[in-house]
């Protein structure tokens, strides 16, 4: 029978009974109601709205029925409507007349929105753990290329030498990015507590709202008591900030696909992390990199599909929200899984380094270094810039690089050239002095790694 069951209501069609439940769902808040249960009954025991000792009896077996539910003594009965009804019910059975008493002054409105709240700090907690691994492992796999020389793109064409490790880091700033912006929600999801708004109106009960605000790690009891149940800005935060990650996840996945690929040659997955062809006995497939890229899509539906679902909803609660609940606890499923498998993918990818080596050396990718070459002789950089791209025509007509063009065909273009021209040309040459902060440098993408890993100290790799 449902909670809210009495005289005045009819029996509920087992369809619609079915359809309206949510337990399915909502059994992963158990253990945060448990706790915004055991707060609510040590206030309702503070202000003497029930007797100390029923209080007590409450706070006690709320405890029990924790440790029994991550014991495995207690299974949780999905016949009830929702985890909320099932524990309210489990207390009655246990306590009687006092278990009733659980629910003074709350309905499930507020009951709901604060479970939730608690459910979304450990998940944001977690999924901040899990960020910080995934900028270790590329720091981890960055300091073992900081001399590996790759071609930097735009527009996915070759454009500047860099090193692998540079590159990795790239990504190591975004997933720290990301923590940062996990760590932020986290502390706006404890902003305030909405437990005290009743089903909207609060009630007439004597509630001390800042104990149980306390009590529950929140810094404030909500201020108004139709934002307290109808607020789910955390939930759209939080499933923008994850849609974020598997932005990044994606574009991460996609290189790697790329590199792959014979075309690229750059990296090799191992059979760990690829597939076969079920007709094609040479494939091996970069399936889960594909499937990185494409659970994207999942991630940015369920954020699509929250703020479309309250978009258009009138104060306060409306039984539309039951599937945000859903959508926010798929979107958290599939955004640990991909954090938790791509360190590990990670660190079994061989860096092919001769073919990125090979790859550098061709499309001219030095070419902005001969004409920083001829800027230091004084010459203008439009200037220098006209020189240069004289040269590579000539270099492209003759089937020649920068690095074997010889001195007297310099010298044709501009007298600033001498034998020095070959040493600012080197691709190795060319990554070392670009040693600004922030660059390619090995140098500087050590230091960069270094700080990372003093910055991530009290995190360590989950592979």
């Amino acid at each position: 029978m449902a909670i809210w069951s009495n005289n005045y209501h009819g029996s509920m069609n087992e369809k619609a009974f079915e359809f309206n439940s949510s337990i399915d769902a909502d059994a992963r808040l158990v253990y945060a109601d448990i706790a915004g249960s055991i707060a609510h009954a040590k206030m309702l025991g503070k202000t003497e709205i029930i007797p100390r000792e029923e209080a007590d009896a409450l706070v006690n077996e709320l405890g029990k029925m924790n440790d029994e539910l991550q014991d495995g003594d207690l299974t949780i009965d999905f016949s009830e409507e929702d985890i909320h009804s099932f524990l309210e019910a489990e207390l009655t059975r246990r306590l009687g007349a006092i278990g009733k008493k659980v629910h003074t002054g709350r309905s499930r409105n507020d009951q709901v929105a604060t479970a939730l709240k608690l459910y979304s700090v450990s998940a944001l907690e977690h999924l901040s753990s899990l960020t910080a691994n995934v900028a270790l492992a590329l720091s981890e796999k960055a300091e073992q290329h900081l001399e590996t020389i790759m071609p930097g793109y735009t527009h996915l064409q070759r454009a500047q030498p860099i090193t692998f490790a540079h590159h990795l880091m790239a990504y190591t700033e975004m997933f720290l990015r990301d923590k940062s912006r996990l760590d932020d929600a986290k502390e706006r999801v404890l902003h305030y507590m909405p437990l005290g708004s009743a089903a909207l109106a609060t009630t007439t009960l004597p509630l001390d709202r800042a104990f149980t605000a306390e009590a529950l790690g929140f810094k404030d009891f909500s201020r108004n008591s139709l934002d307290g149940v109808s607020d789910r800005d955390h939930s759209l935060e939080m499933l923008a900030d994850m849609s974020i990650i598997m932005v990044h996840i994606s574009r991460l996945a996609e290189e790697v696909i790329l590199w792959s690929s014979q075309e690229f040659g750059f990296v090799k997955i191992r059979d760990t992390f690829s597939s076969g062809s079920s007709i094609m006995p040479q494939k091996k497939n970069p399936d889960i990199a594909e499937l990185l890229r494409g659970k994207s899509g999942r991630v940015f539906g369920d954020l699509m599909g929250v703020l479309t679902l309250m978009k258009g909803l009138p104060l306060a609660y409306n039984k539309d929200m039951q599937e945000e609940k859903e959508l926010l606890f798929e979107a958290i499923d599939t955004v640990t899984f991909c954090l938790e498998i791509l360190p590990a993918m990670l660190n079994d990818m061989d860096v092919i380094e001769e073919a990125m080596l090979t790859a550098s050396q061709k499309g001219y990718l030095n070419a902005t270094d001969c004409a920083d070459y001829l800027v230091e002789k004084g010459i203008p950089f439009r200037d220098a810039y006209q020189i240069t791209g004289n040269i590579l025509k000539e270099c492209e007509e003759q089937n020649l690089t920068l690095e074997n063009f010889p001195l007297e065909m310099y010298k044709k273009h501009s007298d600033a050239f001498d034998e020095t021209i070959y040493k600012k040309v080197d691709l190795k040459e060319c990554v070392i002095r670009r040693n600004v902060a922030g660059g390619p440098a090995p140098e500087r993408v050590k230091e960069h790694i270094e700080a990372v890993k003093t910055k991530l100290e009290d995190y360590q790799i989950i592979s």
